[in-house]
């Protein structure tokens, strides 16, 4: 090799470690350059979540082979399979299956999102939390065969009568950081859900997420459970948090259902700098193909309307 050669490739080499280590958009408090701000900028992703289609996956009209084909087809990056939709759940599935999903899905050009379980740990029943935690914790498991670099929770139902909402959220957040704690061992970050259950505010997520304090935990931001006056300022004030989300068609204004504006989300969501997957949820009546097809497409509008500004 000529030392012309050898000189233009120590160059090269050099340059891309120079891209490599330019500091992401807003990291330890530096101004972010020029090429972290357009990465962060255009890095949006549209995923879906599979209760999308919550009645036919569970009446057997729709396999999860059938949602990962439509999820590719409709033209998504990702898909967030909930855990019930696997047969026999809560019992996890066999690898079997779970290397087939996570096959399919690659050869399919699709990530997979976040798993997810039902849990309820405000439950004043220490037997039942339990048995929650060894749930959360068997398909902690099934994320990380599957690929999934995250599993959904929730904190619980409602406050326990007598006990306050303080000295529940010790208890819920003592068992979270349980769980978290064995999540870190299989690079499997937990997603927290506001449900509008025993998270109904912003500022019980703040104080939640303040008490909980674990770097494997995170939120999963939901729009549409807010009920308040202005569910934006919400959105906004716990972005912070968000390692994911739930995008849906309606938000709540107080207690009046209205068409979100994604506009407003998505500026929300470029603002705080977050990168990554926006996860499409619908509800309610009508044929979930259509209104699946037409959520994409609004939200597929915003993010390129957003990245061109």
């Amino acid at each position: 090799m000529s030392i012309k050669r050898r000189e233009l490739i120590r160059k090269v080499a050099l340059a891309t470690a120079g891209i490599a280590a330019m500091p992401v958009a807003g990291c330890n408090g530096t101004k972010p350059s020029a090429a972290a701000e357009e990465v962060t900028r255009t890095s949006l992703k549209i995923s879906l979540n599979a209760y999308s289609f919550n009645t036919l996956l569970r009446n057997g009209s729709m396999s999860l082979d059938d949602l990962i084909e439509f999820t590719a087809t409709t033209g998504f990056d990702g898909l967030d399979i909930t855990g019930y939709y696997f047969p026999g759940y809560p019992v996890v599935p066999s690898d079997d299956l779970i290397y087939h999903i996570r096959k399919k899905a690659f050869r399919l050009g699709l990530e997979l999102g976040c798993l997810g379980v039902r849990n309820d740990f405000a439950n004043s029943d220490s037997e039942k939390r339990s048995a929650d935690k060894q749930l959360v914790k068997d398909w902690v498991v099934v994320a990380h065969k599957i690929g999934a670099p995250g599993l959904r929770i929730f904190s619980g139902n409602q406050i326990p009568d007598s006990i306050s909402w303080d000295k529940t959220a010790e208890q819920v957040a003592a068992d979270i950081r349980e769980c978290a704690d064995f999540a870190a061992g299989y690079g499997v970050m937990l997603a927290l859900q506001n449900h509008n259950d025993f998270l109904k505010t912003s500022a019980d997520v703040e104080k939640l997420m303040g008490i909980i304090d674990h770097q494997w935990v995170g939120l999963m931001l939901d729009i549409g459970s807010y009920r308040t006056a202005d569910p934006y300022s919400d959105i906004a004030s716990n972005v912070k948090y968000a390692i994911t989300w739930q995008i849906k068609e309606k938000i709540y204004i107080k207690e009046k259902q209205v068409d979100t504006d994604f506009s407003k989300v998505v500026a929300i969501v470029r603002d705080s700098g977050y990168r990554g997957y926006l996860p499409l949820e619908t509800l309610g009546e009508g044929d979930p193909y259509m209104k699946v097809k037409a959520l994409y497409q609004k939200v597929r509008n915003a993010v390129n309307a957003s990245a061109q500004a």
